[in-house]
């Protein structure tokens, strides 16, 4: 069986949208730290200067770090042989891949860490 080769007009899209939601969530990670994860921007239409609801903030990142961690988990099993994962053509493949998701993998923990001190911050 031979592997299918992809242009880059099929990816593109793909890696684009990908990106982009990346970095919005990211963003909204952020939110949690900063003022404008307490108050919406007096800018914004309709909402600026409005209080954030505890719960649109809270439920969203929790579930967030829950399913991030849950990736974390799935990979490391993954890279551990314990369940079948990706296969590698080179052994410095693997290696990248290892070096370039073990940053990604640390997310999930540290959204749930950061959630919990932006709940103990609004609700003294």
């Amino acid at each position: 069986m031979q592997d299918k080769t992809y242009n880059w007009w099929e990816i593109a899209p793909y890696a684009f949208t990908l990106s982009t939601v990346s970095e919005c969530l990211a963003l909204l990670s952020i939110g949690l730290v900063r003022g404008w994860g307490e108050v919406v921007p007096g800018w914004v239409p309709v909402i600026g200067g409005r209080r954030v609801p505890l719960a649109a903030a809270i439920v969203p990142a929790t579930l967030g770090g829950l399913v991030l961690t849950g990736v974390l988990v799935e990979w490391s099993l993954g890279i551990l042989g314990v369940i079948p994962g990706l296969h590698y053509t080179d052994g410095w493949w693997r290696v990248l891949a290892v070096c370039c998701r073990s940053l990604l993998v640390q997310w999930g923990r540290l959204l749930l860490a950061v959630t919990y001190a932006y709940w103990a911050r609004r609700c003294r």
